[in-house]
């Protein structure tokens, strides 16, 4: 353990730091992964998943826990999977 009081106070910062973006990152799996079993299903709302994850996506990409052209390539292979859907 840090034995400078600067030091601790980073060490509490980076934990509570960390655990937010471990719950935000998870967070956008999640919606990721639920649009992607409503599309397999063929559930009717696809389209009301989609903006969630999308809208995930795009705010993992503003606070920096993704590239933003790693968002870019998320929502474009969702974009073609809901395409595939409504063709």
């Amino acid at each position: 353990m840090a034995n400078i009081k600067s030091a601790e106070k980073r060490v509490r910062t980076s934990e509570r730091n960390r655990r937010r973006n471990v719950a935000q990152k998870s967070a956008l799996k999640t919606a990721v992964k639920r649009f992607k079993d409503a599309i397999e299903t063929g559930s009717e709302n696809t389209s009301a998943l989609y903006v969630n994850a999308i809208k995930n996506i795009d705010k993992a990409a503003a606070k920096g826990l993704i590239h933003k052209n790693a968002a870019a390539r998320y929502k474009s292979r969702l974009t073609k999977k809901l395409a595939s859907v409504n063709s």
